[in-house]
């Protein structure tokens, strides 16, 4: 009974276009990304150290990642070379050693709000980041690019106008909601406090964190057409990033009393981060770059600042105010954009690819009575940008 409900599960799910997996999945990531938020702010809060929190973390995602990467990909997986392994290196310096430490020291300084709302410059960073190495094509005397550009900038004004701009209260939630748990309101607020806290050196850590976070979903993209199996590639990233980290531990955190989780508080967000935030999430981001580019996957960051401020609204009883809604139109219309830039682009692809073969079959006319012979073979090759 379990195998065919499994088998029924994974029927309606490939029956489903890959454009809406593709949609769903990033949603889904947004939503872990922004508990993530509030759950590594209360970790540092609790006292936890910072390099243990992301040592035990990324323990916790290899060993998650590693038996679906040796099974799933076993045969589909290319010989291991150094050349690859250098790369792998190279991509857990940028995407888990750097872009992990500086968003924790960054979060350590600031807010999860601010953090939140910084990383809104990732999609601007990564549009920069993948046109400037030709991954991503931008024609800005097409509507196309013109499109994306807009897009991208919509969606960090958007993201930008949610934090910073309030306005008058649209939504208030019931009285039980703000009733709930008075006992909990210090500690709820203090997940947001920096007080006495270097805001402005936490700025350059999540500045730092963002280029981080680009330079990783730009890099990602080439590494896979060399190296296609996904979850192998997340795996070794995971391993390297571990190997990194343990070789800064040991000039950083030697008291072993340190290592030692004394709570269940610290257990469940060490578990949340390394499962949530870094087993699935990776998987999810590296197929979602696989299957829909870097800046598909960058586009949908500012997301997660409507997600935070929905999940306040819900959990904790926060007002939803006008910045809120104006923010979200323009996070709608951004995204739009860019989506419909890159469709207006694979047209154009395909109209221009259709036009240049027309000459090569004019040569040749077949007689009136003879059916000239269909395609049998695209005019393209499969593009893995499919949104």
């Amino acid at each position: 009974m379990a195998d065919a409900g499994a088998g029924s599960t994974r029927r309606m799910w490939c029956s489903v276009p890959e454009r809406m997996q593709l949609h769903l999945a990033m949603l889904a990531l947004q939503f872990g990304y922004a508990g993530f938020h509030v759950v590594s702010r209360a970790a540092l809060n609790m006292g936890i150290s910072k390099i243990v929190f992301i040592v035990y973390r990324n323990v916790i995602a290899f060993l998650l990642l590693v038996p679906f990467a040796y099974f799933l990909e076993k045969k589909e997986r290319p010989a291991i070379t150094l050349n690859f392994l250098v790369q792998f290196f190279l991509l857990a310096l940028v995407g888990i050693t750097a872009n992990q430490g500086f968003y924790l020291l960054g979060l350590d300084n600031t807010s999860p709000t601010f953090a939140s709302a910084i990383q809104n410059s990732v999609p601007a960073i990564t549009f920069l980041m993948a046109a400037l190495l030709r991954i991503e094509k931008v024609r800005l005397d097409r509507k196309d690019g013109i499109a994306k550009v807009l897009g991208t900038a919509f969606c960090v004004a958007g993201a930008s106008v949610i934090t910073l701009y309030k306005g008058p209260a649209i939504y208030s939630p019931a009285p039980p909601l703000h009733a709930v748990g008075p006992a909990w309101r210090p500690s709820l607020a203090a997940l947001g406090d920096a007080a006495g806290k270097n805001w402005t050196l936490g700025c350059v850590y999540l500045i730092g964190h963002c280029l981080s976070w680009s330079g990783w979903l730009v890099l990602q993209a080439p590494v896979l057409k060399k190296y296609p199996a996904r979850l192998s590639v997340t795996s070794y990233t995971c391993f390297f990033g571990l190997l990194q980290f343990l070789v800064i531990s040991a000039f950083i955190e030697r008291d072993s009393s340190r290592w030692l989780v004394h709570t269940g508080g610290e257990v469940f967000s060490i578990f949340y981060a390394g499962v949530v935030a870094s087993g699935i999430a990776f998987a999810v981001q590296i197929w979602c770059i696989d299957r829909g580019g870097p800046v598909f996957v960058a586009v949908y960051q500012p997301v997660q600042t409507l997600v935070v401020a929905i999940m306040a609204s819900i959990a904790l009883g926060e007002q939803f105010f006008l910045g809120g809604i104006i923010g979200a139109v323009l996070i709608i219309a951004g995204l739009y954009l860019v989506l419909w830039g890159k469709s207006e682009e694979r047209k154009f692809a395909l109209e221009k690819a259709a036009i240049q073969s027309a000459p090569e079959h004019g040569n040749i006319r077949p007689p009136a009575h003879i059916k000239a012979p269909s395609l049998t073979q695209p005019l393209l090759p499969p593009s893995t940008e499919n949104v």
